[in-house]
């Protein structure tokens, strides 16, 4: 896939992204990063001149002086987003695949952090870690685009390609942990996106969730949740190739859910949508 085609792609996953979400989703999403844009440094005796829209009444009343706020500019955020590849991103509903979901959701923060001069970093869970420099707007959209396509995950037309041979994620659980817990350390917003099918350690990704700065989502589709009868898939393994069977059945009674300590996003929803009402 060649600069141009990559263009092409980018400028129509934007065009889908403001076609699924509307102007209050965004400007939600950029206040839940950025807050009024500044924040509260320390109090000072005014002096003629300053401005008395940030004199502090309260404890003004309780001093012989009068006080007012100073603020100083919040610093960009720096989102960190890790994507949990697994080939049952590969399956969803109506055409559209989890995977699909999870892409044009980085895209949307991508393009809002063009409008906020914020930075998003993208991570993604492969057969190897693959880390993407902190960019925004157009330039970083292109950049991800550009790493799906040589993970051989999109083909020319920007489209998922959904039979994939091989393990996508070959990363233990304990590695993903710390790779977290890492980021969670320096503060940065982090934003965790797969269906979970590869998680078992509940336990210490709970721990993870009392974070603020820590945002975990499952997007699934309706297979992911029904209960009452299994769904059967004739499906080749990817590691020989030989046919089998699966059998998918809902995880709705998974200690996480059950607590609800992770957001769910169904890929039959308008999902750009959600994903910022659930962020926010």
């Amino acid at each position: 896939m060649n600069l141009r085609e990559i263009e092409r792609i980018v400028g129509m996953v934007q065009g889908h992204i403001f076609r699924n979400s509307n102007a209050y989703s965004a400007g939600m999403l950029k206040s839940h990063f950025r807050g009024s844009g500044l924040q509260f440094r320390e109090h000072q005796v005014y002096v003629p001149g300053d401005d008395v829209r940030f004199i502090d009444w309260k404890l003004s009343a309780r001093s012989p002086n009068i006080y007012i706020k100073t603020f100083e500019e919040e610093r960009n955020v720096e989102i960190v987003i890790f994507i949990d590849l697994s080939h049952t991103l590969l399956y969803g509903c109506d055409g559209i695949s989890k995977l699909e979901a999870i892409i044009e959701i980085v895209a949307l923060l991508y393009v809002l952090a063009g409008e906020t001069h914020d930075l998003v970093r993208v991570v993604v869970w492969a057969k190897k870690t693959i880390n993407l420099p902190p960019k925004k707007g157009q330039e970083g959209l292109t950049l991800f685009i550009s790493v799906l396509e040589k993970l051989g995950l999109l083909d020319e037309n920007g489209k998922v390609i959904l039979t994939q041979k091989g393990k996508l994620n070959t990363h233990t659980e304990d590695n993903k942990i710390a790779q977290v817990k890492s980021v969670l350390a320096r503060r940065k917003e982090v934003i965790y996106l797969g269906d979970l099918s590869l998680i078992k350690n509940y336990s210490v990704w709970e721990k993870l969730l009392d974070k603020k700065n820590m945002h975990c989502f499952r997007i699934f589709s309706p297979v992911d949740k029904n209960m009452h009868f299994p769904f059967l898939f004739k499906t080749k393994n990817p590691e020989n190739g030989k046919g089998v069977v699966t059998e998918l059945k809902g995880q709705d009674r998974d200690p996480l859910f059950v607590k609800q300590r992770f957001k769910e996003i169904g890929v039959h929803e308008r999902y750009l949508e959600k994903f910022v009402k659930e962020l926010v």
